[in-house]
């Protein structure tokens, strides 16, 4: 009897390794870059950047189709997305802005405005995520990221990095049809 309470917990951690090793072998580990696409937008309400005031982030669907970027201040390839964003914009696209986890120490809404200021401005309207929970939500990786949502609320097209000036065409030509 003794001898068999001695291996109870080699046996017990033999159970647990298997178990474990089972469930590591039907478990994919890897992030779902596009999870949200041909899924509904998470329905947030954020405040504005300028004046802290609340948007109901679907009430901008109202108006059509809409492209939700996610950016910071302290983003360097948030400024390589920049011109693709100014781009859309020209062409009659309504963008979101997302200003995401500006936040001290390294940037703030004031460096967020600055930032806007210094490269132009091609949103719409400028919301803050100070906490990312928004960011959460999307499920982004990282900032830049942008993202097409239709009218309805469903999630038709995301890009992670900055846009190339191709992607920024494919992404206005898809904008302008979704209306």
């Amino acid at each position: 009897m003794i001898r068999w309470l001695t291996l109870l917990p080699v046996l017990v951690m033999a159970a647990l390794a298997a178990l474990f090793g089972v469930y590591a072998l039907k478990h994919d580990p890897h992030v779902d870059p596009h999870a949200l696409v041909g899924k509904p937008m998470p329905d947030l309400t954020l405040a504005r950047l300028q004046d802290g005031t609340p948007l109901r982030l679907r009430s901008a669907l109202a108006q059509g189709p809409v492209v939700v970027n996610f950016f910071a201040s302290w983003c360097g390839p948030c400024e390589e997305d920049h011109p693709a964003l100014l781009s859309l914009q020209a062409r009659g696209v309504r963008i979101i802005g997302i200003d995401y986890e500006d936040v001290a120490p390294r940037g703030s809404p004031g460096k967020a405005l600055a930032f806007l200021a210094r490269l132009g401005n091609p949103f719409a309207e400028t919301l803050v995520d100070p906490d990312g929970r928004a960011g959460i939500d999307f499920g982004i990786t990282g900032v830049p990221e942008t993202y097409l949502v239709a009218p309805g609320g469903k999630i038709l097209v995301k890009y992670t990095g900055p846009m190339s000036r191709d992607q920024a065409d494919k992404l206005a030509a898809l904008a302008l049809t979704a209306r």
